[in-house]
């Protein structure tokens, strides 16, 4: 199995999905579509979280990494509902605008809630489905909460600076040298873009302004997609131990852990991660 690996250029992939939300995406390679959603940290963005594997996986899918609703380039919708549910379903409409019916869907953080409220509101427009660190599966019984990773979260979107973007990122990761100051200042120019720490707030907000009846993680034994699960077991933002009630709950999932790992594993573990899932989506 043989993998592209030449890196794609940002400008060369990248594309808009007009509508009442714009929507901004990058797209390469051919066959079966996957669609990659990135997480909630400061400054984040598609590309900025999958740059890395975007040609790897182009290699094999139809590769869509989006910018989530909100974030990146991407104009943020109206949140009349907790936002993985609005997310979930500008999903659909990308997917819709781009002529899929059907894609594998592999979400990190707060794009795994995404993926898996996609999964259960959209269930047919779900192949198989991959979740890494996924928020929302997460039941923290044993850990501290919010975890260290939410409080330097927390404390970064109250006061922003280079020091308090360096405390949030140190615990994202297990292996320090895979982040560099090249990185924490990319991170901390997208995050202080106009309206960006605007946009964030809002959409952590929306999580408890229409908190949900029934978590998520006591929902997903509907979802009947074939699915992988992958933690980092040093995960400081979502501890692996939050996923075994979910992973418990799924009917057709599969749970890997990756050591000396955090919360990421596209990252640290580059190659392993990739391999895995690849094997995992083309069986």
């Amino acid at each position: 199995m043989t993998a592209t690996t030449t890196p794609l250029d940002f400008e060369a992939t990248s594309r808009f999905l007009d509508g009442e939300t714009r929507l901004h995406y990058h797209e390469a390679g051919t066959g079966p579509a996957l669609v990659l959603l990135h997480g909630s940290g400061p400054g984040v963005s598609g590309w900025s979280n999958f740059r890395g594997n975007f040609p790897v996986f182009a290699g094999h899918f139809r590769t869509v990494v989006m910018d989530m609703p909100g974030f990146g380039r991407s104009e943020r919708p109206p949140l009349d509902r907790a936002y993985p549910r609005v997310a979930a379903d500008h999903v659909v409409r990308l997917m819709d605008g781009l002529g899929i019916d059907k894609a594998h869907v592999l979400g990190n953080s707060m794009g795994g809630y995404v993926a898996f409220e996609l999964a259960l509101a959209h269930p047919a427009r779900v192949d198989r489905l991959v979740g890494m660190g996924p928020g929302g599966l997460a039941a923290n019984f044993v850990g501290p909460d919010p975890s260290e990773g939410a409080r330097r979260l927390s404390d970064f979107m109250m006061a922003p600076s280079k020091e308090a973007m360096e405390a949030w990122v140190d615990t994202m990761v297990a292996n320090k040298k895979v982040v560099d100051d090249a990185l924490i200042e990319e991170r901390l120019a997208n995050a202080l873009a106009p309206g960006a720490l605007e946009s964030a707030m809002a959409i952590f907000m929306s999580l408890g302004q229409y908190p949900e009846e029934v978590p998520l993680y006591a929902r997903v034994e509907h979802i009947e997609a074939p699915t992988l699960i992958t933690w980092g077991r040093d995960d400081r933002m979502l501890p692996a131990e939050g996923a075994l009630f979910g992973y418990r709950q799924m009917p057709n999932a599969e749970l890997h852990l990756f050591s000396k790992c955090g919360h990421w594993a596209q990252v640290e573990r580059k190659d392993d991660f990739e391999r895995l899932v690849i094997e995992f989506l083309t069986r």
